[in-house]
């Protein structure tokens, strides 16, 4: 990786056992279910703002942040500094005993941060388990059990969230919730997006009709990041919840991917003018650091009234960062950062999308955001966007990719990204694509 930079400011440990070793112990040790990214993957041993680098010190541009995890980037020492301190305070109690970071994380999300009536949270690990816990909800404030759902959409991996995941790869289990009815969702490759749009208000009009007085809630990505990036037209959102409440039926968003400023507001429900009811989040928050929620209005929060806690929810050690993760995102603007260079991300992918005619389609908003690309069939297209992330990966930049033909390449990087690590990730995807249009990769 000559053409890497080196990071000779840590010094190489021979502790490290090289991309090698730490295949051969996921072999033995791991389950068959999990997989990896790269032909020749590095081994990540260090993580600095932007940067990542493995084990012989070749540094790399994160532009997907452990998928929409290190908003404010890795290792970012104003949040470590406040997590490092509190981890030598008080660790771990549960929600049981009375600890301060937890409610003050709980107020400050409701003074100014999450959006409408919403002022209520409960507090979690991870984002299954904030679906989860918001699934729960819905049916206990509705006296309800079943789900509409989006095809296509993901999210989780526990049961009523794997029930209410389209993405037929990640629904492992055979024996799901059958409570759930899939609609179309609003895009479709042959057809306009105001024209797939439309279908799926309607698709959901007639489940509303045959079956509303059953259904608890509709759960939605307000941008659907594993399934490929889809953003709904601007009056979608606002048609769907409109819809709902004619029928009782409660919105949850899942902004597990989409919030804490990745999309150029604080959630990405906002660019469409709705609030949900319940609202789901993990992932940012905690810049690295383990925390998922859920948050609703005093009125649907009352109806979760039997015993119940999370033994790690709310612990001191993840509320602290949040807290100084939300410090970070309103005292460095992130939001609005995430709206002007991630703008200029999408300008640049749609530029290329011009120039390169593998790029068949660039979606999202703020850095959030993906480059559909296409070859000669499906399995062309998946193998075309492996070989592009692995020549970006040699060239010193990490990409992701989704879509439910794993050909979309994914960019949500840390939002703290400078303008000029755009450029230059553009300038080399430039190169690639050209080389793969000369049938050189």
């Amino acid at each position: 990786m000559s053409n890497l930079n080196q990071d000779h400011g840590h010094s190489q440990q021979a502790s490290y056992i090289g991309p090698e070793g730490v295949l051969e112990k996921r072999k033995q040790y791991f389950f068959p279910c999990t997989h990896h990214f790269y032909r020749n993957p590095p081994q990540i041993v260090r993580g600095k703002m932007q940067y990542l680098y493995d084990e012989q010190g070749s540094e790399y541009v994160d532009f997907f942040a452990g998928v929409s995890v290190v908003a404010c980037g890795h290792c970012n020492e104003q949040i470590t500094a406040k997590t490092i301190e509190q981890l030598q305070t008080l660790q771990h109690t549960t929600t049981i005993y009375l600890t301060q970071p937890m409610v003050d994380l709980a107020e400050r999300l409701a003074n100014g941060v999450l959006p409408g009536s919403l002022k209520r949270t409960f507090f979690c690990n991870s984002g299954s388990e904030a679906n989860e816990g918001a699934m729960l909800l819905a049916r206990l404030h509705t006296k309800r059990r079943d789900f509409i759902a989006l095809e296509y959409g993901l999210h989780g991996r526990t049961y009523l969230t794997m029930g209410v995941t389209g993405i037929p790869m990640w629904r492992s289990d055979d024996h799901l919730d059958t409570g759930v009815t899939f609609i179309p969702r609003p895009y479709d490759p042959e057809l306009d997006d105001e024209t797939a749009a439309r279908r799926s208000v309607e698709a959901l009009r007639e489940v509303l009709d045959n079956k509303g007085d059953t259904i608890a809630a509709m759960i939605v990505e307000p941008i659907q990041g594993n399934g490929g990036m889809i953003t709904p037209p601007d009056w979608y959102f606002r048609e769907v919840k409109a819809l709902l409440e004619q029928y009782g039926v409660l919105l949850i968003a899942d902004e597990i991917q989409t919030g804490f400023g990745r999309t150029g507001k604080m959630f990405a429900m906002e660019h469409y003018g709705v609030v949900p009811d319940i609202m789901a989040m993990a992932k940012a928050l905690g810049n690295g650091v383990p925390i998922g929620a859920f948050a609703t209005t005093d009125v649907i929060a009352a109806s979760f009234n039997r015993p119940s806690a999370s033994t790690f929810g709310g612990n001191p050690m993840s509320a602290v960062t949040a807290l100084a993760v939300l410090d970070y995102i309103e005292h460095e603007g992130l939001v609005e950062r995430a709206e002007r260079v991630g703008g200029r991300l999408i300008k640049g992918l749609r530029i290329l999308q011009e120039k390169h005619p593998l790029i068949v389609d660039v979606r999202g908003k703020g850095f959030m955001c993906g480059a559909e690309l296409r070859g000669a069939d499906a399995q062309a297209s998946a193998d075309l966007t492996d070989a592009v992330l692995e020549q970006m990966k040699d060239l010193g930049y990490i990409i992701g990719k989704n879509g439910t033909g794993r050909n979309v390449l994914a960019f949500q990087p840390p939002i703290i990204m400078p303008s000029q690590d755009v450029d230059a990730m553009l300038k080399a995807l430039d190169d690639v694509l050209t080389a793969c249009e000369a049938r050189e990769c």
